[in-house]
């Protein structure tokens, strides 16, 4: 009797029995995950600017499932990227590894070429710098968090972009996607797509998976955001891992266009953020950040649950490259203010990211956190949350951060960034867009621009972040024992990861023009044709390699017809002029589709480049109604095509958009 009776008194006082493991969790969290491996979910979006959310400080912008996440947590207002563009970054959450020591530097990772060995890549004789070739796979060698997890009983899931590598049907022995780096789920399966090519509403063209088709105008981030609800219930009954990566808010620009119109009744051009189509997009990921957190809530896991919210670069803060018909082309997607500059850049603005970081019964909840981060600290530190230690040989260029989680003070004092990559006529429109390497240290900031100086040394530039955080006032000549102190941190960091280091071009003439530049091969020039290389302003090479030198796009051929495509955003009848040369000249055409419609409805008019020097091409395109895409098919097949600039003009509206490479 008093056995049974005990029974009694244990399942009628199960919720305080609950409520001890809770208080035995605060205690001593990793004990806890001894026995309860809590759940993992990782939201990783792509361009998210530091000011674009509410709790960040966004007055425009609607995000309130983000912030509703951010009131279960801590706040990181001091959280930095590994890298001012998305590939590294992305390398970095998933090895703990600088992508100095890694070797991906720039956003290659979608191009059909293998590159596998870190090197400097030749510059032509009017670019100053000679900057890093980077890889364009990340190396299956490196234990990734997904694999560690897996093999300790979690299930393990990838949903939206990957960009770290995909597999070659050639060659079964280069692979390189989701499931060749620890993931047993992967959807859409987007492993060679660098972003939403084609636009976020369905259809979609940049899926890889013929099968996954949405309904006609179905927001991408709604069906995605679906697919990991729906694997979060199916899986409450184990410890998962699930990176939630997703695709916005990176070009294209389009959205929803009721959402358009909502933020459209909002606009205030005093308030630094105030681009309707950019917020349109911020919200459709934020529906998508509260699909998932209704699913943890529906299931009963959130007792349970560890989220990671985090962006792999900076915003966008310059008016976008190329736009859907819904227009913008002169507002900039987004501000970073109080930072300076964006994506791409060396400057804050280009690797300050929001950070929120929710760990029931551990951290104090609604709270703000000024400690020093970074994105090569995930790995390590999830590892511990969740109870469990790297595999033998396993080593981080991140730290622990879960002392810092637990209200112990900061665990680490400086954070490095190595970006070799970038030139002076980048800079000109993205301030920051330069070869260099940067360590910030407390309060202090040391930006090392790699031979950017007239006699060919490297410029140095110091900001105070606390009394400076825009890096308006640079202090490297007052403060010059600051200067060589942490300029040795940069280089023995260098060092330590065997990077690769910009250097003097030898080849560099000042009086070198464009037309000296000779096309590389394609194996040299993977990071020149990356699709988030801003030189070519939102416009895709199809069938062609597409490479921006000084103002010039040099077109070479592949296979199948060669053509530059855009996103109109213009409404017909339109005038296309086009400056272009070719040594052997040859007939093209210029090409458009309607918004939505089928590959096979294109219409044309044709042009012909005479053979020889530059000329100026005028085709006019008689278009009725709105254009969403726009193609320029040129003869470079079998030789060289260069574009200067393209110009379209609107004959109805009388407005004219130019792109000046």
């Amino acid at each position: 009797m008093r056995n049974w009776q005990a029974a009694c008194v244990l399942i009628f006082r199960l919720p305080s029995f609950v409520g001890l493991i809770v208080l035995l969790s605060a205690a001593d969290p990793t004990r806890a995950a001894e026995n309860v491996k809590p759940n993992v979910i990782f939201i990783l979006c792509d361009d998210l600017g530091w000011r674009d959310v509410g709790c960040f400080g966004s007055t425009f912008h609607e995000t309130p499932n983000i912030d509703r996440l951010a009131a279960r947590g801590v706040r990181f207002t001091q959280a930095y990227a590994a890298s001012p563009l998305c590939s590294p970054t992305r390398s970095s959450i998933l090895t703990g590894l600088y992508p100095a020591r890694v070797g991906i530097t720039s956003p290659a990772c979608h191009v059909p070429q293998v590159q596998l060995e870190k090197k400097l890549q030749a510059a032509p004789p009017n670019v100053k710098v000679q900057s890093a070739n980077s890889l364009t796979r990340l190396k299956t060698e490196y234990v990734t968090l997904a694999e560690t997890l897996r093999d300790a009983g979690y299930a393990t899931a990838h949903f939206g972009k990957w960009h770290l590598g995909h597999n070659l049907p050639a060659n079964e022995d280069d692979r390189y996607e989701p499931r060749d780096q620890g993931f047993a789920f992967d959807f859409p399966h987007t492993s060679r797509a660098a972003g939403p090519g084609g636009g976020y509403l369905a259809p979609w063209k940049f899926i890889d998976d013929v099968a996954i088709s949405g309904k006609p105008g179905e927001h991408i981030e709604d069906r995605m955001s679906a697919e990991a609800a729906k694997y979060i219930r199916e899986h409450k009954d184990q410890p998962f891992y699930l990176n939630y990566w997703a695709f916005s808010v990176h070009s294209p620009w389009n959205a929803r266009g009721d959402y358009i119109e909502h933020f459209k009744t909002k606009v205030d051009s005093q308030n630094p953020q105030h681009n309707p189509l950019y917020a349109a997009m911020v919200r459709s990921l934020d529906d998508g950040v509260g699909r998932l957190l209704a699913a943890v809530d529906e299931a009963g896991i959130s007792e349970r649950t560890i989220f990671v919210f985090f962006s792999d670069n900076g915003g966008w803060a310059y008016p976008p490259r190329a736009t859907e018909p819904e227009g913008f082309t002169d507002i900039p997607a987004t501000s970073n203010l109080p930072l300076r500059s964006g994506k791409a850049s060396l400057y804050e603005g280009g690797t300050r990211e929001p950070c929120i970081v929710v760990w029931p019964g551990s951290v104090k909840v609604g709270t703000t956190n000024e400690s020093l981060l970074q994105s090569t600290d995930f790995h390590p530190t999830l590892l511990t949350m969740c109870g469990l230690k790297p595999h033998d040989g396993s080593k981080f260029d991140g730290v622990d951060q879960t002392g810092t989680l637990l209200g112990k003070g900061p665990s680490r004092d400086r954070v490095f960034c190595h970006f070799p990559h970038g030139s002076e006529a980048q800079a000109k429109n993205i301030p920051g867009f330069l070869p260099g390497t940067y360590v910030r240290q407390g309060d202090w900031k040391l930006i090392r621009f790699y031979a950017q100086n007239d006699d060919g040394s490297d410029r140095l530039e110091l900001y105070n972040l606390k009394d400076d955080v825009g890096e308006t006032m640079n202090l490297a000549a007052e403060k010059p024992k600051i200067v060589r102190e942490m300029n040795e941190l940069i280089s023995c960091f260098l060092r330590d990861t065997e990077a690769v280091v910009p250097i003097r071009n030898p080849n560099y003439n000042t009086k070198a023009t464009p037309s000296d530049n000779k096309p590389k091969p394609a194996a040299e020039s993977v990071a020149q044709i990356a699709d988030d290389d801003p030189k070519l302003q939102g416009w895709k090479a199809r069938n062609c390699n597409a490479i921006v030198k000084e103002g010039i796009v040099s077109i070479t051929g592949k296979n199948g017809p060669p053509f530059l495509g855009v996103g109109a955003g213009a409404t017909g009848p339109i005038v296309v002029k086009i400056k272009a040369r070719c040594v052997n000249g040859g007939d093209g055409k210029v090409e458009w589709l309607a918004p939505n419609a089928d590959a096979k409805a294109a219409k044309s008019a044709p042009f012909t480049i005479k053979p020889g020097d530059w000329q100026e091409l005028t085709i006019d395109v008689p278009a009725e109604g709105a254009i969403g895409i726009l193609r320029v098919h040129v003869p470079a097949q079998k030789q060289a095509v260069e574009i200067d600039w393209i110009e379209l003009r609107q004959t109805s509206a009388g407005k004219t958009k130019r792109w000046e490479f």
